[in-house]
């Protein structure tokens, strides 16, 4: 794998990957096709193991190299990790205070964001896809990081990065599915409206490698900004969804300890 995609820019390792994560997450979305809900508890391990994954990414995949980079540029290490992840934060907090959306398994009546008449269907898209871009800017980040030469960003971490989030991203693209064909909607759309949740990715995927290839010196801020990001989605959305139901909590604990391992073996094996 690693020789395949080395043999492409930069640019476009960062398309192929994030391809593979938008593709992961319409194959989650694809379980519509054969059901119309999933076991409340799968579910709720799924998301909490995709909690773990984007954890352990974050660390791993993005604010260490970013630490390292720092340092091999002559920045403050620290304060360059604090700016650029509580930018990140701050960025996906501004968003979410405005953009529209609502998160599965909630009324209509509980959107967020700036009031609006856009239909559930809509909402609960926007809300997948909210959290979606700075995966997709993580993948592309990390890519780009790679072509910068320094040492701490390889070329297998970033296909780690990219394989993790595609793994985590399968129960995103059921959580915006199924809800819709419990209440009625068809088959096809359900699915067509929990894939495209995941269109955004490939679009920030080249938007961060682009943008890091440009502006070298800003990489580590890059790197800490897109973990910065992902936790803020792992804490406002992915954990309280999954531990919604208070008997399931001990499990999707255990999930997301799971997630985190994986990815973490994910990383350091192939990074």
């Amino acid at each position: 794998m690693i020789d395949f995609i080395q043999q492409f820019s930069p640019v476009t390792q960062a398309f192929i990957a994030t391809l593979f994560t938008w593709g992961v997450t319409a194959a989650g979305a694809g379980l519509v096709l054969f059901t119309k809900s999933v076991n409340r508890k799968l579910m709720d391990s799924m998301l909490g193991f995709a909690a773990g994954v984007m954890i352990a990414a974050s660390f791993w995949s993005l604010l260490a190299p970013g630490l390292e980079m720092a340092e091999q540029l002559g920045h403050t290490p620290w304060l360059t990790a604090v700016i650029g992840f509580m930018g990140g934060g701050i960025f996906m907090r501004l968003t979410d205070n405005f953009l529209p959306h609502l998160h599965p398994g909630l009324e209509l009546s509980q959107s967020e964001g700036v009031k609006t008449s856009w239909q559930r269907s809509t909402l609960l898209v926007t809300a997948i896809t909210l959290h979606n871009v700075p995966e997709g800017l993580a993948v592309g980040v990390a890519f780009g990081a790679v072509a910068a030469g320094l040492p701490s960003a390889t070329i297998g971490g970033a296909i780690a990065l990219a394989i993790g989030i595609g793994i985590q991203n399968f129960p995103e693209g059921a959580a915006v599915s199924m809800p819709l064909r419990r209440e009625g909607v068809s088959k096809w759309k359900s699915f067509m409206l929990g894939q495209s949740s995941g269109i955004v990715e490939p679009i920030a995927g080249v938007i961060g490698a682009v943008f890091v290839l440009s502006m070298q010196n800003v990489l580590p801020y890059a790197l800490c900004f897109a973990a910065g990001a992902m936790i803020f989605v792992v804490v406002e959305e992915l954990i309280p969804e999954s531990q919604q139901e208070q008997s399931n909590i001990d499990l999707v604990t255990m999930a997301t300890m799971i997630g985190f391992s994986v990815m973490m073996i994910l990383d350091v094996a192939l990074g």
